[in-house]
């Protein structure tokens, strides 16, 4: 067992300049005191706060739900803005059967645009992971960026998600709107798992000119 603490002096341990710290993993009566004592503690341990992750989905047609969804945002949003992280990784979401592609995805831009602004007021980048869903290609993704007019959107770079025939050309799609990497040391090419090509990865993100944190998000089988 482990809690964020106990993770924070973990990568301390391993020499590491960067924590990111998932949403998923605060305690449920998560209030302004736990967030300032934990931003206390990273700073002396000298581990920044790269940035954080949260759940969401804006493409659904019930509108309570996204409402839900847009306030589970801002209300992570502020928590971030006060622990000192610069971006918040969020998803799309998926597509509801007999909608086109089209209409989903700019209701789910839309939305985006909302939290978006709530964003830029706090200083906090949204990263836009290529998660599945509507942004299982590096076209659906970039269809929603385009339609955001936000200096607060970016994309969260997702080595591993891609699961088409060739998912590096998908990466230099997106790289140059990274604002966070997210690294796997697997790939899924045409429906098969292999292991990642990681100089190739780092190359894609260089050559895009990305400068920001690459974070280890390990989910292989092997310890």
């Amino acid at each position: 067992p482990m809690n964020l603490f106990d993770f924070v002096d973990y990568c301390r341990d391993q020499g590491l300049p960067g924590t990111e710290l998932t949403s998923y993993y605060f305690p449920e009566d998560t209030n302004d005191e736990f967030i300032l004592k934990l931003r206390r503690h990273c700073h002396l341990a000298g581990v920044s706060v790269s940035g954080g992750a949260i759940r969401n989905d804006f493409c659904s047609q019930d509108a309570d739900k996204v409402a839900r969804a847009i306030e589970h945002t801002k209300l992570w949003i502020d928590r971030y803005a006060l622990l000192g992280a610069p971006a918040i990784r969020i998803f799309a979401g998926t597509q509801p059967k007999g909608e086109s592609l089209s209409v989903t995805l700019k209701r789910c831009a839309k939305h985006c645009q909302t939290v978006c602004d709530y964003a830029a007021e706090k200083g906090v980048f949204l990263a836009l992971e290529n998660h599945g869903g509507v942004t299982a290609t590096a076209e659906g993704l970039l269809e929603i960026v385009h339609q955001v007019d936000s200096p607060a959107l970016g994309i969260n770079f997702d080595s591993g998600n891609f699961k088409l025939p060739d998912p590096y050309a998908e990466l230099e799609k997106i790289a140059p709107y990274a604002v966070n990497a997210q690294i796997k040391v697997e790939v899924v090419v045409d429906g098969e798992k292999q292991l990642s090509d990681l100089p190739r990865v780092i190359s894609i993100l260089k050559n895009a000119g990305y400068s920001g944190w690459v974070a280890l998000e390990y989910e292989a089988a092997e310890e």
